[in-house]
């Protein structure tokens, strides 16, 4: 379903030699994997005789041992709709080659054999670029084998699984680097590495980059305690990577056998590739092998679970050294660009309107930060502040202690005269609060701002973010137009991580950090219609449009992943599960994808501002979409949920 699949390493606790006892070990985790839902199960390197046999692997009986041991588990798992892949030696031509068996329903599909052998693995093992034959009869079945096998579903869009084993992922152009260049989009390495001092974190930084650099899932399957420990010690640790993230892995030096399994989303590795425009590009200069495909069909299981995590902020890292080193690259990034504007332009003011909501002051903060860098004096930027019709006084102070504390010039200009009069001139009832009621304050306030920076020799700093660039949530020529958007690709809910991180960096003295904290507790709004009788903010953002963080959740899957509706429900779901019911999430998509599309216009008019992460709205890079495409398809879907 949503074109996930459960994939899984097992490491059973095997028997040096004894492959009866192995079998029943290995049947126990298939057993269990199918009661789990997996429908990929990988094992560790030559896990039916265990990997340290050392000589005893000379000896025809162990080699004949293994090939009837496979025989006899494929009889058990004929009924098993599971792609297995088991470790085992071959003999073949007149070599003995370390190898993976790829089994599904008592079928092998392929043989693939290791390439890389290490210096003590020479003593047994050739590697399968010494393979003369294309094909290999083993269990009575006459299988193709060799280094270039890729096992490919039929019936599952992209789903192209790749093997390699132990040492190859250390080579520096490891084997599933080309598999995953022709199409391997889960790669399974069957692994018996013994444990050393650090090795651990070594490997997983190894996994890490491999995974994110081929685009793919790795799963990695190595030897556990049952292993020999007469030089080295093994301690099972196994991983699931997706594109770069660990999602599973291995208690070390388990005493019982274990799994660890996880949905993979082939979908997502699917559409990522296709983004990446130099994914390929090692195709056209040096060309991929010729790979041989086994073909199969699998029956993916509906558990009713999600064995994947669902981040609900997936904008915002989860561990906070990572927050705060990402906030500190984004701050970073926004007073560089403006910087750089700044001595483009040669500016000699900064023209910004402070509104004491976070949007503003996190401009605002960004200014302050870049006349320190270029080391001109914080009165270069003139704060505007423009109460109107639906200005709070909570908003109003803030803006105003805000602006003093962190040493800028500031302004005052009242709106509420000159819109008051630009509504005779239109001959609009200022008892009427529709649209045009709110937009006139918007490019009023605009217009006083483009005005002051032509006075000053200066340009406007823009204050809207990604997530009201996504919606439309802005005011045309209004709000949505300045010099510089800060802001430009910072979605809200990231909004107010940066605004906390400059809150809490210590840079600032205690009263300026306190207007912060008080600003991050301002429920988000335009005031632009008047606040209620006790003089609170009335008009809330999150109340008209839906919750950012819902929003920015929909923006994510929607640009990043180009998922479908369905999908990004049902991982909405999960992800929101106990905060959001389903009916309210619904609704929210489905104005998410009404205002989406509709308010195009808007963002193909954008003015400059800095990328900071994988998504971005910009019109002259990363999203170019017509205004006038129709959103019937996605609608339609939606409706059906």
């Amino acid at each position: 379903m949503y074109s996930l699949i459960r994939t899984g390493a097992a490491v059973p606790l095997t028997k040096v030699a004894d492959c009866s006892y192995n079998k029943e070990e290995i049947l126990k985790l298939i057993n269990l994997a199918e009661e789990k839902g997996i429908s990929v199960l990988a094992f560790p390197e030559l896990c039916l005789c265990a990997s340290t046999c050392g000589d005893l692997l000379f000896q025809s009986r162990l080699i004949k041992s293994c090939e009837e041991t496979l025989a006899e588990i494929l009889a058990e798992t004929k009924n098993k709709d599971m792609i297995i892949i088991l470790g085992l030696p071959v003999a073949a031509d007149n070599q003995i080659f370390n190898c993976a068996a790829v089994i599904h329903k008592g079928t092998i599909l392929g043989i693939t054999a290791k390439t890389y052998i290490t210096e003590s693995g020479k003593r047994y093992f050739a590697s399968s670029d010494n393979i003369t034959s294309d094909e290999i009869t083993l269990c009575g079945q006459t299988v193709p084998w060799g280094g270039n096998m890729l096992y490919t579903a039929e019936n599952f869009s992209n789903l192209c699984i790749g093997v390699e084993l132990g040492e190859d992922i250390f080579a520096p152009i490891p084997p599933s680097s080309y598999m995953a260049m022709a199409g391997a989009t889960v790669i399974l390495n069957l692994s018996a590495e013994n444990e050393l001092a650090g090795r651990k974190e070594y490997r997983k930084k190894i996994l890490s980059a491999h995974s994110a650099s081929n685009i793919c899932s790795y799963v990695y399957a190595s030897a556990g305690l049952g292993e020999s420990t007469q030089d080295a010690a093994f301690s099972g640790h196994s991983m699931i990577y997706e594109n770069g993230i660990l999602f599973k892995e291995t208690k070390p030096f388990s005493k019982e056998g274990q799994i660890i399994y996880s949905d993979i989303d082939i979908e997502q590795l699917s559409n990522d590739r296709r983004k990446n425009s130099t994914f390929m590009s090692h195709n056209s200069v040096f060309g991929l092998p010729a790979y041989r495909i086994s073909s199969f069909n699998i029956e993916v299981k509906n558990t009713g679970t999600l064995e994947r995590y669902i981040s609900a902020k997936p904008f915002i890292p989860e561990d906070k050294l990572v927050l705060k080193e990402r906030c500190a690259d984004i701050f970073s990034i926004q007073v560089s660009g403006l910087a750089k504007r700044m001595m483009h332009t040669n500016s000699k003011s900064l023209v910004i309107g402070i509104s004491g909501g976070l949007d503003s002051t996190l401009s605002l903060l960004a200014a302050a930060k870049a006349c320190d860098y270029l080391g001109m004096d914080r009165k270069t930027i003139l704060g505007v502040t423009m109460p109107g019709f639906g200005t709070t006084d909570r908003t109003y102070n803030n803006a105003i202690n805000l602006m003093k504390s962190l040493g800028i010039s500031l302004k005052e200009v009242s709106i509420k005269d000159s819109v008051t009069l630009h509504f005779k001139e239109i001959d609009h009832d200022m008892n009427v609060h529709d649209v045009t009621y709110e937009n006139a304050q918007a490019r009023e306030r605009t217009q006083i701002l483009m005005d002051l920076a032509n006075k000053h020799l200066g340009m406007v700093v823009g204050t809207g973010d990604l997530s009201e660039l996504a919606l439309g949530w802005a005011t045309y020529n209004g709000d949505h137009m300045s010099n510089y958007g800060t802001n430009a690709a910072i979605p809200k809910t990231l909004v107010r991580e940066l605004v906390k991180y400059v809150a809490e960096s210590g840079e600032l003295d205690k009263s300026s950090a306190a207007i912060l904290f008080d600003v991050l507790d301002t429920p988000v709004s335009p005031e632009l219609l008047p606040p209620d009788e006790s003089g609170n903010i009335k008009q809330k953002t999150e109340d008209l449009v839906g919750p950012y963080e819902l929003h920015d959740f929909f923006l994510h899957y929607v640009i990043r992943h180009g998922f479908a509706p369905a999908k990004i429900m049902y991982y909405a779901e999960n992800a929101f599960e106990g905060v959001y019911d389903r009916e309210t999430i619904l609704k929210w998509l489905k104005n998410f994808y009404r205002r989406f599309f509709s308010q195009q216009f808007k963002r193909s008019c954008l003015p400059d501002g800095p990328k900071v992460g994988t998504i971005s709205l910009s019109p002259r890079g990363d999203w170019k979409m017509p205004s006038d495409a129709v959103n019937k398809i996605w609608m339609d879907e939606v409706e059906k949920l």
